[in-house]
């Protein structure tokens, strides 16, 4: 089933979900290593790879939003999708909650930030699992004519 929002015959939120995820993940590994050696620079690099994840995060969730509801009503597919965007949801908001507390000029994290960002991956991981299911089992997002020999979408 090919999703709604598409970009040369593509679907854009699999493209776009690629840059939040390595923001967000990269952004909670240097506050790790900024709590493990206490170098405020490592704190400051995290706190803006988290800005810009939860920048992306937004621009990814309009496009999924945008593509669950092309999906039919009453189909497994619709479950999954719901069940994959209210854990993504819920990693956005952890994320946007620890960016908040950390909106005293120093952008440092303390244990409550980490914390919910150690949360936000374990619910993104799972996310990314039903994503998965989504695309791979039930074919979400997959061009109808699809096989191994398929003609170019740019042809």
């Amino acid at each position: 089933m090919q999703t709604r929002v598409r970009a040369l015959g593509h679907p854009v939120h699999q493209m776009v979900i690629v840059f939040p995820l390595g923001l967000l993940v990269t952004g909670t590994i240097f506050d790790l290593v900024r709590l493990i050696t206490g170098n405020e620079i490592f704190g400051q690099v995290g706190f803006w790879n988290i800005t810009a994840g939860v920048i992306g995060a937004i621009v990814a969730a309009t496009t999924g939003w945008l593509d669950w509801t092309s999906i039919p009503a009453g189909t497994r597919a619709k479950r999954i999708g719901l069940l994959h965007g209210t854990l993504n949801g819920l990693v956005l908001v952890l994320f946007a909650i620890s960016w908040l507390l950390r909106l005293d000029g120093t952008h440092q994290p303390g244990a409550l930030p980490f914390t919910l960002e150690l949360l936000a991956l374990v619910a993104g991981s799972i996310a990314a699992w039903f994503g998965g299911e989504l695309v791979d089992r039930l074919g979400i997002g997959v061009h109808e004519g699809a096989h191994p020999d398929a003609a170019s979408s740019l042809s």
